[in-house]
């Protein structure tokens, strides 16, 4: 009879066989890090243009009934309440929009009308008009190119 109890033994990682995982891992993460930097910019940018295409879409519905866009003062809100029941007679019975969306960073959009085109805009990252790379301008009109 065998005098020694079932010996279980445990087997570890020894040091080196860590320290190569983490190598390995860490090697795998410089190639996809850098894929996906920059990335959120980008899809708020796009959430932006698909928001804009929405306004622009309401914006059309409020020309089908009254034969005009809102003029730029009335701004976009006129797509919530008609902001002239004489100039709009023929303004829908419920609002063309439960609510006028805010940009991915949360500013409101900037809404101008020109003859019979209107444009809307985002002001970007910084949140003001003009900049650079992540903090440039968004056009509708330059959103579906």
């Amino acid at each position: 009879m065998n005098n020694h109890k079932n010996f279980k033994i445990k087997k570890a990682f020894s040091l080196l066989e860590l320290l190569v995982v983490i190598v390995i891992l860490g090697i795998l993460a410089s190639f996809v890090a850098p894929a996906l930097i920059g990335q959120g910019e980008a899809a708020k940018r796009k959430l932006v243009c698909i928001q804009m295409d929405t306004i622009g879409e309401a914006l059309k519905m409020f020309k089908l009934d009254n034969g005009m866009y809102p003029d730029t003062e009335e701004g976009i809100e006129a797509l919530l309440v008609n902001p002239d029941p004489d100039k709009y007679p023929n303004y829908s019975n419920a609002s063309y929009m439960e609510s006028i969306p805010k940009d991915s960073w949360q500013t409101t959009f900037a809404y101008i009308k020109t003859d019979t085109k209107y444009e809307i805009i985002s002001f970007g990252a910084d949140r003001k008009e003009g900049g650079i790379e992540d903090a440039q301008d968004i056009f509708l009109t330059k959103c579906s190119k």
